[in-house]
């Protein structure tokens, strides 16, 4: 009885909530993709903590350097693929895309292996902050590397 009391009155809030695993079924850039949904229409994922330059020229920002490399890595990493999302503090940005950490099935947080790889760099918005000190780490890693972007000799 005791052991049902201590559960009733600490243990529920501590169970994992049920995995929010989705389908990719497009790759827009390097940080931003969509997912299916079970009932209703595909839903835009954004990154969090991370930033891909643009693969074009949009009306607010210019293509930018390495944005074609970051999309066709994380198109090939996802395109067709079963992901989980994991949610932070605030769950929409102000274009009301999805704000996400994505994680492949065997645990690969891909959010990080963008900016270990070079591919992406660190952009931190408050209050969505859980995972900032690792995302530092993986950039410091992929400039002490050379990796991806910060390998390339520019002329």
């Amino acid at each position: 009885m005791k052991h049902f009391l201590f559960l009733l009155l600490f243990g529920f809030n501590q169970l994992p909530a049920t995995p929010d695993m989705r389908v990719v079924s497009r790759v827009v850039d390097g940080d931003t993709l969509w997912v299916t949904r079970e009932n209703g229409p595909d839903e835009k994922i954004r990154l969090i903590g991370i930033d891909a330059h643009e693969i074009r020229d949009t009306p607010t920002k210019k293509a930018g350097f390495y944005g074609k490399e970051a999309s066709a890595y994380l198109r090939k990493r996802l395109l067709g693929k079963k992901v989980r999302l994991e949610y932070d503090v605030r769950r929409y940005d102000r274009y009301r895309r999805t704000l996400a950490y994505v994680y492949l099935p065997d645990g690969t947080f891909i959010n990080a292996e963008m900016v270990k790889k070079g591919y992406a760099i660190v952009l931190t918005v408050s209050p969505n902050v859980k995972y900032a000190d690792k995302f530092i780490l993986c950039q410091q890693e992929a400039r002490r590397n050379s990796a991806g972007l910060w390998g390339v000799k520019i002329q």
